[in-house]
């Protein structure tokens, strides 16, 4: 019963800090809903977090965490991040960004080819 409460509640850190980088009233809103809808399904949200934290952050990566990315899609990955990115507080920055969201894939997939 634990286990469920600690991913309902990673669930709800993860939706809190997409929201916190949406606008309320975007007209990217069924964008949004379609990504999250088909991307964040397939990754765990503690595995989320800890992807978010990697690109936008000083976060280490988990390497558990890239079997799930990995299984995520590079599709997925990309547009996740580059939404995220294009918010207005981050855009600045979102080359660098960008970067790391391309240096984070390629090391998952190599981790998983060697697993």
């Amino acid at each position: 019963m634990a286990n469920l409460s600690s991913h309902v509640t990673a669930l709800f850190i993860v939706v809190a800090l997409v929201c916190a980088f949406v606008p309320a009233f975007s007209v990217e809103e069924a964008e949004a809903k379609t990504l999250w809808d088909t991307c964040l399904v397939k990754i765990t949200p503690k595995c989320a977090l800890n992807v978010i934290a990697v690109v936008f952050g000083n976060g280490t990566l988990i390497e558990s965490c890239c079997h799930d990315l990995v299984q995520e899609g590079k599709v997925c990955h990309d547009n996740l991040i580059k939404y995220i990115a294009d918010r207005p507080s981050l855009v600045g920055r979102e080359t660098q960004y960008l970067k790391k969201r391309d240096d984070v894939w390629s090391h998952c997939v190599s981790i998983s080819k060697t697993a």
